[in-house]
């Protein structure tokens, strides 16, 4: 009941404030990824309250990144984009002067705290990754209201004083659902793999392979369960399943990052090697260039490095006052065919790898495209300190 009443508010707002923010973007965008009916109707998509903001002092500025979870092969992989490449890179331009980092566990209680102490350290900004939509809201009020803006990577908050940023996650989980739709010639059965339910990224997903499925009669969900994003928690979630369903199972729609635990639990099945979508891993793309007459192509919805630097640059880009057009700044689900993945990754990979690969940012989100959602739009790289 409380996310059916959240959902209907945030369709009132967002239906006044259409036309003056998303109005601002280019046609092809509005249309291929703010259109109302292939959009998570909890995304806020109005006018975002940064369009005038500029940052309180000049830089170099100190960052909070209230991580929420770092258990998983995903957030590995943003950790080292962030430690290995931004850091260093944004030091160097003299934009920052240190990043505070703090991890919650998925226990929002302990996020909120975490995000308070940062405001209250006096952080300029704050970023955080695929957290609940909902409960951080008031935290997110607090930093605003201290001049300090909240930018959610990999999802969104519901919060109209959060900056959002992500592939539109339910288009994303539409062509994942159309694509099993193709493997397996519109009839089957499929079990549906969930990352964390209740985080905005997973939900949008799930949204949207329900709604691929929906026009096909023939094909049933004959399970759901919920991966959490991890392969040894995924692995054991299916293994479980099909452990208690000996029926026909015709294929595996799992969010990224489950898919090399959803592999590993039908190899030790026994069982038919059953179409999966795969994202990233780079363990579940070497089975794939192992076999390639496996599937037909993979969907990336979220290369982690990519994501997350998408966020940092949009960032750095308000902290500038370009002043961002939209409170959600989307960009597109990439596919990925066994040619392409010829040219990434050799028949000597590791089946049991846990990296992961990435398209890159300017396939993901270049700075041409950023340029698309801010008002005053400018390479953030080539900003002059003593300008501000």
């Amino acid at each position: 009941m409380l996310r059916a009443g959240v959902l209907a508010l945030t369709v009132a707002t967002a239906g006044t404030a259409l036309a003056e923010g998303v109005d601002e973007l280019p046609e092809q965008v509005r249309n291929d990824l703010y259109n109302p009916d292939m959009l998570d109707p909890m995304q806020p998509v109005g006018v975002s309250p940064y369009r005038d903001f500029k940052a309180k002092r000049p830089p170099p500025w100190k960052i909070g990144f209230a991580s929420s979870y770092a258990g998983n092969t995903w957030r590995a992989d943003e950790m080292k984009r962030l430690q290995e490449t931004l850091i260093p890179k944004w030091k160097q331009l003299g934009m920052i002067s240190d990043v505070v980092i703090t991890q919650s566990n998925l226990n929002d209680s302990t996020q909120i705290q975490q995000m308070r102490q940062l405001v209250d350290q006096d952080v300029d900004a704050i970023i955080i990754c695929c957290s609940n939509p909902t409960a951080l809201n008031q935290t997110v009020q607090y930093a605003y209201e201290r001049g300090v803006p909240v930018f959610s990577a990999t999802g969104y908050l519901t919060s109209p004083y959060s900056v959002n940023s992500s592939a539109n996650f339910v288009l994303g989980g539409y062509m994942m659902g159309e694509w099993m739709a193709k493997e397996i010639e519109g009839t089957g059965n499929v079990l549906v793999v969930e990352g964390i339910p209740g985080a905005s990224a997973s939900d949008s997903q799930n949204v949207g392979i329900l709604k691929a499925l929906e026009k096909y009669p023939d094909i049933s969900v004959g399970g759901t369960v919920a991966g959490m994003w991890t392969d040894q928690i995924a692995q054991s979630e299916v293994q479980r399943w099909l452990a208690t369903n000996p029926g026909e199972l015709n294929g595996i729609i799992i969010q990224s990052a489950s898919e090399l635990g959803a592999l590993r639990a039908l190899k030790q099945s026994g069982r038919e090697m059953v179409p999966i979508t795969i994202g990233g891993e780079l363990g579940a793309l070497c089975y794939w260039r192992k076999n390639p007459e496996y599937i037909s192509s993979t969907i990336q919805a979220w290369p982690p490095g990519d994501d997350f630097e998408m966020s940092w640059n949009i960032m750095m880009r308000t902290l500038q006052g370009q002043g961002p057009k939209v409170q959600s700044i989307l960009t597109y689900p990439q596919t990925l065919d066994f040619e392409q993945l010829k040219t990434v990754m050799g028949e000597d990979c590791n089946e049991d790898s846990d990296g992961w690969y990435n398209v890159g940012i300017e396939k993901w989100a270049s700075k041409d495209y950023l340029d698309q959602f801010f008002l005053r739009p400018a390479d953030p790289e080539a900003y002059d300190p003593k300008s501000h």
